[in-house]
């Protein structure tokens, strides 16, 4: 079976997913869609990424498309408008770019770099417009990303959705001083910081607009609504953990929950993978009820005004999207270029980054 079968591609093919990292669950109870609007995306991101100078031409054109950033995100906000879809697209391969900067700074000891970066994004979350023209391309892009993003619901959302990535900027303040001190976090240390550098409630942020509609924190922080969001993010974090062990064993990487249970657990890296794994499931199990709770939650918002129904289509737009979050993920890791360690020339090297120093032209 064509593990995505909306693809545009005229001979869509199977993809093989290792046994270790096979979830049939997924496979059969979380069937696969995409928004109409993937085919267009993925061009127009590409073109962002080319124009916002975020990567070299040789490396969008031989990369760019086999990352699948873009499916990623077009198999997670369903009924988005297309201009949000495209929006949040272009903010999510901007985040795997920076993501990568970040590894690359670490890896070749560029504290002064990551500092200056690190300030200058906290500024421009802050002022998206005045660095619009800034000198190094990933802020200048962040705040092109930032000034769209703010554009579709009120202040309101916009000030959470800056308070919440501010958070995440420092997580990944803290997590560049442990890789740099070779420091291996506990794995509750390590659990909570991985919420915040996989950016949990950033991606749940989003659910809003793709939905049109700012939730009440009423409804937001109910603990209905905010259990399927969490359990749908930490799949999407454990299982990515799984994925990419052995790309971060092979690039001397202290972050990964694998890494924190042989480390401070004394497991074997066999028993390691079997705990991720158990977790992972658990997650989805957890979800399969979360989901079902919170769908009736949305049919109870539905108070016979105006208002409640708004608010119960809208809950259920996000709950909905929830679960796309796992087929999404799950496939996203088996398609994408990032996680094919096996095909680089130097397995702790990928391909699709430049080693140069950034943002200092």
């Amino acid at each position: 079976m064509p593990a995505f079968p909306h693809s545009t591609t005229s001979t869509p093919t199977a993809i093989a997913v290792p046994p270790a990292l096979s979830l049939r669950v997924i496979e059969t109870a979380f069937p696969r869609q995409v928004h109409p609007y993937w085919p267009r995306l993925q061009e127009k991101t590409r073109t962002w990424l080319l124009e916002k100078r975020l990567m070299p031409t040789d490396m969008v054109e031989e990369h760019a498309d086999g990352l699948c950033y873009t499916d990623l995100m077009a198999g997670y906000y369903l009924g988005a408008p297309d201009e949000v879809l495209q929006a949040i697209a272009d903010y999510s391969a901007w985040f795997f770019v920076w993501d990568d900067r970040h590894d690359r700074d670490i890896v070749h000891g560029r504290p002064a770099a990551w500092r200056r970066l690190r300030f200058r994004l906290h500024r421009a979350l802050d002022a998206p417009r005045d660095h619009l023209h800034h000198k190094d391309p990933l802020v200048a892009g962040f705040a092109d990303s930032m000034v769209r993003l703010y554009s579709f619901l009120p202040r309101t959302w916009n000030a959470r959705f800056a308070r919440h990535f501010h958070e995440v900027i420092e997580a990944y303040d803290r997590e560049y001083r442990n890789r740099a001190e070779r420091i291996v976090p506990t794995v509750e240390e390590y659990l909570a910081l991985r919420r915040l550098t996989f950016a949990h409630w950033i991606w749940t942020d989003l659910l809003e607009p793709s939905a049109g509609c700012e939730l009440p924190d009423l409804v937001r922080n109910h603990p209905v609504y905010r259990r399927p969001a969490l359990l749908s993010q930490e799949f999407a974090a454990w299982y990515n953990d799984l994925c990419s062990l052995p790309k971060e064993i092979a690039g001397d990487e202290v972050h990964n929950l694998g890494i924190s249970l042989i480390t401070h657990e004394g497991r074997t890296l066999e028993e390691a993978v079997a705990e991720i794994r158990r977790r992972v499931e658990e997650c989805i199990a957890e979800f399969l009820v979360a989901e079902q709770d919170a769908l009736r939650f949305s049919d109870g918002l539905a108070d016979g005004t105006v208002r409640g129904k708004e608010l119960s289509a809208a809950v259920r737009a996000c709950v909905c999207n929830m679960r796309n979050w796992f087929s999404t993920v799950y496939w996203f890791h088996h398609e994408s270029g990032r996680y094919r360690v096996d095909s680089w020339d130097d397995r702790s090297t990928p391909p699709y980054v430049t080693n140069e120093t950034a943002g200092e032209k």
